[in-house]
C-alpha cells in the first residue's frame, strides 16, 4: 500500500516527494485536524526536509502511527451546550473574574477584553478555540455584532460590567454553537518522565538506540564527534524515549536548555564516541528526573473543517493511552 501510494504520488517519477506536497496529499492522515501540533513537527522533521525519498516516506507513515499511539486524541462536537452549563453554572462568576483581573488594562476596548478572555477558556467550558479564522468570523463576532450600541469600542475598568458583557456575547454564541456546531479535534499527551526510564532500564536497548542514533554523524580522523551534534542526537532519541521533539514544547525547551548547561553540551569540544554516549545518556537521565518531578502536559485544540459522517457523538480513537 505503502509503495502504491508513493508512486501514485511521484507523479514526475523523480523517486523523491516535496514535502510541502505531503499534508494536501493525504487529507485523511498528514493534514488531519486534530493532530497535535508537536506530532506534526515530528512528522515533518521540523521542516528540515523539502523532499522525502520512499523510506523516509514510510517513515512518515510510522512517525503517524507511533503519535497517534501515543496522543489521546477525541474528536468533540461544541454545540453550545458546555457553554450555557458553564455561563448558568457556579464557577462562572469566580473563573471570568480571575480571568479579568489578569487581562484587565484601561488601553483596551470592552471587545478586545472578551475577545481575550474567550481565548482563556477551553473546549472544557463549551468554547471552540477562537484562533480559528471561521470560529471568530462565523460564532464570536457575529455574538459580538447583535449587541449594537453596546459600548464594545470603549475601555471597560470594573468587573460588573465585564461579568454583564460577556455573559451577554457567551449565550449568543451558545445560540450560534447550536445552530452550526463546531467539530474540534481535541489532545493530550503528559510527559513523564516514564519513557526515557524505560528506555535507560533496558542496556540492550539503550546501547541499540545510542548506536543508531550516531552512525549518521560525522566524526574526525580518530573517529570523535562534536558535542554539538547532542541537540540533533537528542531529537533522533526522542520518540524511543517517549519526548517531543527538541523545540517543540516551551516547557520542555526550559528543561532541555538547562540540563544542556549543567553538562556543558554547547562547549563544541570533541569527544570519543564512547563520552559522547555517555553525555547523551546522563542528559536523557536529567530530563527523567526533572519530569518525574513536575511532568509536562500539553493538550491542543484545533478546529476540524472536513464532514464527519458521526459528528453528532464524542469519538475516540482505538487507542486513548497516554504518554
Amino acid at each position: 500500500i505503502t509503495n502504491h501510494k508513493f508512486h501514485e504520488l511521484d507523479s514526475d517519477k523523480y523517486g523523491k516527494l516535496y514535502v510541502k506536497k505531503l499534508k494536501p496529499a493525504f487529507p485523511d492522515i498528514a493534514a488531519a485536524p486534530g493532530l497535535p501540533p508537536h506530532l506534526i513537527t515530528s512528522i515533518l522533521r521540523n521542516g528540515k526536509l523539502e523532499k522525502v525519498s520512499k523510506s523516509e516516506f514510510q517513515d512518515i507513515l510510522l512517525s503517524m502511527a507511533t503519535g497517534l499511539k501515543r496522543d489521546s486524541i477525541v474528536i468533540l462536537r461544541i454545540d453550545g451546550e458546555d457553554l450555557l452549563e458553564f455561563v448558568n453554572g457556579p464557577s462562572y462568576e469566580a473563573e471570568i473574574v480571575s480571568i479579568f483581573s489578569h487581562i484587565a488594562s484601561t488601553d483596551k476596548s470592552l471587545h478586545h477584553h472578551i475577545i481575550e478572555a474567550l481565548g482563556k477558556l477551553t473546549v472544557e467550558q463549551g468554547i471552540p478555540p477562537i484562533s480559528d479564522s471561521w470560529v471568530i468570523n462565523n460564532i464570536v463576532e457575529p455574538a459580538l455584532l447583535s449587541q449594537g450600541g453596546y459600548g464594545w469600542d470603549k475601555p471597560v475598568s470594573y468587573e460588573e460590567a465585564f461579568l454583564e458583557a460577556f455573559k451577554k456575547v457567551a449565550l449568543i454564541m451558545a445560540n450560534r454553537l447550536k445552530e452550526q456546531p463546531v467539530i474540534v479535534a481535541h489532545s493530550e499527551n503528559t510527559f513523564d518522565g516514564s519513557g526515557v526510564k524505560r528506555l535507560l532500564s533496558n542496556k540492550f536497548e539503550l546501547d541499540k538506540t545510542l548506536n543508531s542514533a550516531l552512525e549518521n554523524f560525522p566524526k574526525d580522523q580518530n573517529g570523535k564527534l562534536s558535542k554539538e551534534y547532542l541537540r540533533a542526537a537528542l531529537e533522533v532519541l526522542s520518540p524511543s524515549a517517549g519526548l517531543p521533539p527538541v523545540g517543540a514544547i516551551a516547557e520542555m525547551n526550559k528543561i532541555t536548555g538547562e540540563v544542556f548547561k549543567m553538562v556543558n553540551a554547547d562547549d563544541a569540544k570533541v569527544v570519543k564516541e564512547d563520552e559522547f554516549k555517555k553525555i547523551l545518556t546522563e542528559i536523557l537521565g536529567s530530563i527523567m528526573l526533572q519530569l518525574e518531578r513536575k511532568p509536562v502536559s500539553v493538550s491542543s485544540d484545533s478546529v476540524v473543517h472536513e464532514s464527519l459522517g458521526s459528528s453528532s457523538t464524542l469519538l475516540q480513537p482505538s487507542s486513548t493511552e497516554k504518554a
